[in-house]
């Protein structure tokens, strides 16, 4: 291990929404009888970023309804579907490796900022990073911005991206960072094998790799 920082995405990779994620989005669909994701090959098969493109490949039409509406409703209703939501297998491990190794740990996520503060400090793992990065919005744009900043402070840095989206390759890409990705979050493999970089099943096995 030559890197210096470990840089987290969160949801998927950290903490393992996907079901909530599916749940969440159903329910606007069904409140809107408009069809059903069926299934979690189909749910990872047409999620990505930007996520107001996610919502219209999935059936919203935003000259109908406004997008800023209705990520209001699907945060509330994703809070309710992620309570009792875990880490995904091997995460714990992995941030006890690091922390061990004394490579500096921050999480940089699409989350809103306060939302994923909560969200980390009710897993017990705050204290693994240095730094969580999140938005100062619930809209999920993009995470780019951030992770442009995190550089400009941290030039020395090297630093590796973990993450579990297309997203996060192109978060890494933009400011020069390396990157592997799990396909265990919110992606299929074959989806995230396009960017690339390596792809593991699991955080279990990226451990085992190094």
């Amino acid at each position: 291990m030559e890197y210096s920082h470990i840089i987290w995405d969160f949801n998927g990779t950290i903490l393992n929404d996907v079901e909530a994620g599916i749940s969440s989005a159903n329910e606007l669909l069904r409140r809107r009888n408009m069809p059903l994701i069926e299934s979690r090959e189909q749910y990872l098969s047409v999620f990505g970023f930007p996520i107001k493109a996610y919502y219209q490949r999935i059936g919203f039409d935003f000259e109908q309804e406004s997008y800023e509406k209705l990520a209001v409703e699907w945060v509330n209703l994703y809070l309710e579907f992620v309570k009792g939501a875990q880490l995904q297998e091997g995460v714990l491990e992995a941030l006890e490796f690091f922390q061990h190794k004394e490579i500096r740990q921050t999480i940089l996520s699409a989350t809103e900022t306060s939302m994923l503060e909560k969200q980390v400090m009710n897993l017990g793992i705050e204290s693994f990073f240095d730094e969580l990065l999140g938005l100062d919005n619930i809209h999920a744009h993009s995470k780019v911005s951030i992770g442009k900043e995190w550089i400009i402070n941290n030039r020395t840095a090297k630093a590796l991206f973990i993450g579990d989206t297309v997203h996060d390759y192109e978060v890494a890409s933009e400011i020069g960072i390396d990157c592997v990705l799990i396909a265990r979050g919110h992606q299929n493999r074959k989806t995230l094998e396009s960017c690339g970089v390596p792809v593991f099943d699991q955080v279990n096995d990226f451990l085992a790799s190094l």
